[in-house]
């Protein structure tokens, strides 16, 4: 008799599915990546911009006055940046920093924007 063949990959799961999956099981876990949503747009925001800026984390850390493994915690999205590091960062980065606040209903959001 021949082995049957496995639709299964020599690799394994791809992260993103073992999220989902994990995801639909455990509500911790969903609050869990809830919580870091904002991290990680902030992570994509700063590898775009310091890439079309031609920058290594390096140089950004460089600029910043802190350290390579600081940019890295920045960049990998799952840890709380403070508003002073945030302020540093968008100055390295050339941009303006800007936060807000919001009211209203979440269909109809009241901003407030305040630029540092």
């Amino acid at each position: 008799m021949s082995p049957q063949k496995s639709n299964a990959s020599p690799v394994g799961t791809p992260a993103a599915e073992g999220r989902r999956r994990r995801a639909r099981r455990s509500p911790e876990y969903r609050a869990a990546q809830e919580r870091l949503v904002p991290y990680e747009a902030i992570a994509r925001f700063v590898i775009q911009r310091r890439a079309e800026l031609g920058m290594t984390q390096e140089q950004l850390a460089e600029r910043m006055g802190t350290s390579h493994s600081a940019i890295s915690r920045i960049e990998g999205g799952q840890h709380q940046t403070s508003v002073a590091t945030l302020q540093r960062l968008a100055e390295a980065l050339e941009v303006r920093f800007v936060m807000g606040f919001e009211s209203g209903s979440p269909d109809r959001p009241v901003r407030e924007l305040v630029t540092a």
